[in-house]
């Protein structure tokens, strides 16, 4: 692929030299563009050659915070790292990691082979698979007795009371309801994550996105959680998600299971550093 002072790379991200494409169709990349490998040594990058001016750093930092700029653009990105995911391991670099040719990126490569190195061999043993869960309060406050025995004490007590000590209990059962939904919360998402850690090789818990914290079902998120799963685990990993959603589905939580995707939370690099002036 030319470069020339016009141009700029862009790199998706890093699979192993011996990465297979000859027989393959490789996919579009930002702006419609080709997408090639470019291999040094035991790595090679997934490249695309885009117009320098249009990605100069200034440029993409003012259309960085327009959506309609942006979003074709992700979708770009992460259409060619699922597409490798699809075919064996891959190190995502962050979306405008820009060089300013096939110097600066082979230079990388050479830096970087150790570290690079490391983590496709992480990423190889398995896929990425993502659990977001979500919590309904108005469901949760009819049946979170269950989950709490401190609820569950007084609400037998109110039960077994006279008519009058029953109205007092059952007064201070729905404010108790209220304290407690908290600490169940917490309760029952450490217990997902411990429970699905013992199927996966490693797990991570992701910051509750603030833009997105009110869905599925006008839910308050509650966990954001990945999971690297081996092919050999993934039937183990499936049957205990399977009996989790069973018993809290539709009982104050609601549950969005995603993936494979590319192992964006298990492949942490620093490459992109480098950026265009390299």
């Amino acid at each position: 692929m030319p470069s020339t002072l016009d141009s700029i790379w862009y790199v998706y991200g890093i699979v192993p030299g011996e990465f297979a494409s000859a027989s393959l169709t490789l996919p579009e990349g930002l702006d419609d563009t080709h997408v090639a490998i470019e291999r040094r040594g035991e790595l090679a990058a997934l490249v695309s050659v885009l117009d320098g001016a249009a990605y100069a750093p200034n440029r993409v930092e003012e259309s960085s915070g327009e959506v309609d700029w942006l979003s074709p653009r992700a979708m770009a990105h992460d259409r060619v790292l699922t597409w490798a995911s699809d075919r064996g391991a891959v190190v995502p670099l962050p979306m405008f990691s820009l060089f300013s040719g096939r110097d600066a990126v082979c230079a990388m490569l050479d830096e970087r082979t150790a570290q690079l190195s490391s983590a496709l061999a992480k990423v190889r043993q398995g896929r990425e698979y993502s659990l977001r869960v979500y919590r309904v309060d108005a469901e949760l406050l009819d049946v979170i007795p269950e989950m709490s025995p401190r609820l569950r004490e007084l609400a037998a007590q109110a039960e077994s009371a006279s008519p009058g000590q029953r109205y007092l209990l059952e007064r201070k059962l729905d404010g108790e309801k209220r304290g407690e939904v908290r600490t169940v919360t917490q309760e029952l998402v450490d217990g997902i994550v411990e429970q699905l850690g013992r199927s996966a090789l490693e797990s991570v818990r992701s910051p509750i996105p603030r833009a997105a914290d009110r869905t599925a079902g006008s839910g308050t998120m509650v966990l954001n959680a990945s999971f690297l799963v081996a092919s050999s685990a993934l039937e183990e990993f499936q049957r205990t998600l399977t009996s989790i959603i069973e018993r809290r589905d539709q009982r104050g939580f609601r549950f969005d299971f995603t993936g494979p995707w590319p192992p964006y939370h298990f492949a942490q690099t620093s490459t992109a550093d480098d950026g265009a002036s390299s």
